[in-house]
């Protein structure tokens, strides 16, 4: 097992890892609208929230030497469903090859941000 970690992506606000590589599969923990460089929420809409998600998604897969085009299992979660298109158009510019995924309407996310991504990926 292999923690992954880039300064390109927020740092864990908590007792976890960016993600873990395992038997060729990697595991992301969910990422929320942080830009790395200032470790402030990205203020906006949805769009505008899921292009940053997207962006630290893509630099943890680049750190695990994957990419887009890997990812087998996305869990997406949406603090209000009404924002399910808007973030599918955004979602859609990143990850085209259509892997299985769940999203999901929650009560409250971290930081009262609006989207969080997390993803599973294949290392092969």
């Amino acid at each position: 097992m292999e923690k992954i970690h880039t300064d390109q992506a927020p740092a864990a606000i908590g007792p976890y890892s960016q993600a873990v590589a395992c038997h060729g599969v990697l595991y992301t923990s969910g990422q929320i609208p942080i830009i790395p460089e200032t470790g402030e929420i990205k203020e906006g809409c949805i769009r505008c929230q899921t292009k940053q998600v997207m962006k630290n998604l893509q630099a943890v897969l680049e750190a695990a030497g994957t990419d887009f085009t890997k990812v087998i299992k996305s869990t997406c979660f949406l603090a209000d469903i009404n924002d399910f298109a808007a973030f599918n158009e955004v979602y859609g510019e990143f990850i085209t090859d259509k892997p299985a995924r769940s999203c999901v309407a929650v009560k409250d996310l971290p930081k009262g941000v609006k989207v969080e991504v997390e993803l599973i990926a294949d290392l092969d």
